[in-house]
């Protein structure tokens, strides 16, 4: 077992609070030193109350996923003998209303594509061996109440 930590903080600066008329900015800061501007969605919140350059929580949710799939993906491959030079992902979540009306990511959809040194090529129906296997193994995308879907990109 393991714990992750993140420190969250905001300030209201002075803002009319009560009439919802302050900033969404915030920092997410890492126990290993990495800090991060983060704000509501512009899809959810207007602006001037929103930062729209900034994480907002629905990426960072579907960056998650994705990053644990990468992670499993590699270690993988590695295991198979393969080299991956590269790998990039465009990973997309839906934002919808769930069985109860409420807001929630109701899917998830991952769009590896993978690279492999000409050393040792893989088949595409390798590739998708290892997909599936990382996606068995993806912690993160087990820990959710919908699908995760990988769409491996050839």
């Amino acid at each position: 077992m393991s714990k992750h930590v993140a420190t969250i903080t905001w300030q209201r600066e002075g803002a009319p609070f009560t009439e919802a008329r302050y900033s969404r900015s915030h920092r997410w800061r890492f126990d290993g030193g990495a800090e991060i501007a983060a704000s509501a969605s512009p899809a959810l919140v207007a602006g001037p109350w929103t930062d729209a350059a900034a994480v907002d929580p629905e990426e960072a949710f579907v960056a998650s996923i994705a990053s644990c799939h990468l992670l499993w993906f590699l270690y993988l491959a590695s295991k198979a003998g393969h080299v991956i030079e590269s790998y990039q992902d465009d990973a997309e979540g839906v934002l919808g209303k769930d069985a109860d009306g409420k807001l929630a990511i109701t899917s998830v959809t991952l769009r590896p594509r993978a690279l492999l040194a000409a050393g040792k090529p893989a088949s595409a129906a390798e590739v998708d061996a290892l997909h599936h296997a990382a996606h068995e193994e993806c912690f993160l995308a087990r820990s959710v109440r919908f699908e995760v879907r990988c769409q491996p990109v050839h």
